[in-house]
């Protein structure tokens, strides 16, 4: 079964966020707070735990929560000789980050229907993007938007939605999915539980950048084998800077 948009018009990405601060004595008073009430509700039925044991968590909601890179990547060529381009946004400055991301989907968007693929991107990755955009004051470019469209019209597509087959209680990470379809996954380094250490305590952004544009590797070349399409040779990858 072949895919039913056209290759070319999908935009694969990944994202990898951090806490807005190095640890919890970091935070503002006003937000210790707000942070504590999230704490207990995360914590709700289990042993209590202090707000600040928990405080890497906060890395993935958008209200405590920062992103640090944006990867994406676009498929080119025929099958035979199919290639993948993959660009980073990534910064200290998330607004800056954001902002040359929203000029890349604005001029991208703007050449007829695309669309965006990411691994639970419907639960994460496209919802935490909006949220921090309107957080900086940004309009939503028109393919992260939704307000006004039916569910059919919108643009997004999720491997994992698409792994479930209607099934809406099962969660399979991006690399359980990858190893069941025996497609290869270049995870030789860093993972997700260890993004806010690299980040606030060895300062390597450009190792997270790596570790993010693996994953968007991975998510294109699961998308192809969910619809039974050729993959993409490891040479064929081009990292644009």
């Amino acid at each position: 079964m072949a895919s039913p948009y056209p290759l070319h018009t999908i935009l694969f990405l990944d994202i990898e966020t951090v806490s807005q601060h190095p640890s919890f004595g970091d935070v503002p008073p006003d937000w210790q707070e707000l942070w504590r009430h999230k704490a207990e509700a995360l914590n709700r039925d289990k042993l209590p735990v202090a707000p600040e044991e928990v405080y890497g968590r906060s890395a993935i909601y958008a209200e405590f929560g920062k992103i640090v890179c944006i990867s994406c990547g676009v498929l080119s060529g025929p099958p035979a000789d199919r290639r993948l381009s993959i660009k980073s946004f990534y910064s200290d400055d998330e607004k800056d980050l954001l902002s040359r991301f929203y000029d890349l989907l604005h001029k991208w968007g703007s050449e007829g229907q695309k669309y965006l693929c990411a691994h639970n991107g419907k639960e994460f990755d496209f919802p935490y993007i909006c949220r921090r955009m309107i957080i900086h004051g940004m309009k939503l470019p028109s393919v992260l938007s939704l307000s006004g469209k039916k569910p059919w019209e919108i643009p997004h597509i999720d491997t994992m939605e698409l792994w479930k087959f209607g099934e809406y209680k099962s969660f399979v990470s991006l690399n359980l999915l990858a190893h069941a379809l025996g497609v290869p996954t270049p995870k030789d380094d860093i993972d997700g539980s260890q993004v806010g250490e690299v980040y606030w305590t060895q300062r390597d952004l450009a190792r997270i950048v790596t570790y993010c544009q693996k994953d968007v590797v991975t998510v294109a070349q699961v998308y192809l084998r969910l619809q039974g399409e050729t993959g993409i040779g490891p040479e064929n990858i081009e990292i644009k800077s």
